[in-house]
């Protein structure tokens, strides 16, 4: 009686392979809980995210435990890639040609400390990484007055565009705040109205964006 091959085909072949299936990121929104490293507390705890970017990847939260807000840092998900920007790339925190002094090398020997120290800043006032039009990279605001004989005020637009998204930011920070609250409905609705109309007096500013997730939205998508 013959013996069975010691290998059948069907328990090996070469060309066969296990694919495993890549799990996409979760989505987040404003409001939702997160796990993230907290600054203030320097322990991984549950976060409120303030502010997240149309793929639903967090922007800005704020620590459950202590109540400081700070940028999202990855937490247990892992950080978020630098390679994966939609469309445009959002301006840098902070640009070289803000500059006011000669380069200053930190203690460990890299960096500058006058950008690191800019850059801190804006980050704890609520700044994160937003992507503007392409037609305004590189340009200028200006402020003209009518008399020739006085002189016009100039400034980068990425200087006016950063404190555009920290006014956005701030809002959407005192949005969740006031859902949050242990407030009486009728109260809520009232605060939400104020917010929803100071989005709706700020669209002007929609033109600076280049993604529509990060614009602003009024009363209506005024």
């Amino acid at each position: 009686m013959p013996h069975p091959p010691e290998h059948s085909g069907a328990e090996r072949r070469p060309d066969t392979y296990m694919i495993t299936p890549v799990m996409e990121p979760r989505r987040r929104r404003a409001g939702e809980t997160v796990d993230d490293l907290c600054r203030a507390c320097k322990v991984v705890r549950d976060h409120t995210v303030i502010a997240a970017d149309g793929e639903g990847v967090p922007l800005r939260v704020m620590c459950g435990f202590c109540g400081s807000q700070h940028n999202y840092r990855g937490g247990s998900e892992g950080p978020r890639s630098a390679a994966t920007p939609r469309g445009s790339p959002p301006f840098a925190l902070v640009a070289d040609r803000e500059r006011t002094f000669e380069p200053m090398p930190t203690d460990a020997g890299s960096g500058d400390l006058e950008l690191m120290l800019r850059r801190i800043i804006r980050e704890e006032a609520g700044l994160t990484p937003v992507a503007p039009a392409d037609k305004w990279r590189g340009g200028n605001l200006v402020l003209r007055p009518a008399n020739p004989a006085l002189q016009e005020k100039t400034w980068p637009i990425e200087t006016f565009f950063h404190k555009v998204v920290m006014l956005r930011n701030r809002l959407r920070t005192l949005e969740q705040q006031v859902n949050a609250s242990a407030l009486p409905p009728e109260e809520k609705v009232r605060l939400q109205s104020y917010i929803t109309a100071c989005y709706g007096s700020l669209t002007s500013f929609n033109v600076l964006f280049a993604d529509e997730a990060d614009r602003f939205q009024g009363d209506g998508g005024e």
